[in-house]
C-alpha cells in the first residue's frame, strides 16, 4: 500500500514552513498595495482609493493572524520537544 501524498499540515514543521511562505506572499501584496494607493492618490481616484484602502487594511489583519499562527506553531513546537524529550 502507498503512503499518502505529503501536505503542508501532515506535521508542525510543514504547516509552520507554508504559514511563512503566506506571510512572505502577505508582504509582497502590502507593497503592491501601497504602491497603488500612492498613485490613486495622486490621481485622485477616491473610489479606488478606498478600497485599495479596505485592501491594506485586510492584508494588515491577516499578517497579524499569520504570525499569531506562526507563534502558536513555534510553542506547540517546542512543547512537543520539551514533552518527548528532544533538542
Amino acid at each position: 500500500m502507498s503512503k499518502p501524498a505529503e501536505t503542508p499540515f501532515d506535521n508542525i514543521e510543514n504547516a509552520h514552513k507554508y504559514i511563512k511562505l503566506l506571510i512572505e506572499a502577505v508582504a509582497e501584496n502590502t507593497q503592491e498595495i501601497d504602491g497603488e494607493i500612492t498613485t490613486a492618490t495622486e490621481s485622485k481616484l477616491e473610489r479606488r482609493l478606498q478600497a485599495l484602502r479596505m485592501v491594506s487594511y485586510r492584508l494588515q489583519k491577516l499578517d497579524q493572524q499569520l504570525h499569531a499562527c506562526s507563534r502558536t506553531l513555534n510553542d506547540l513546537r517546542t512543547l512537543r520537544r520539551l514533552l518527548l524529550e528532544e533538542r
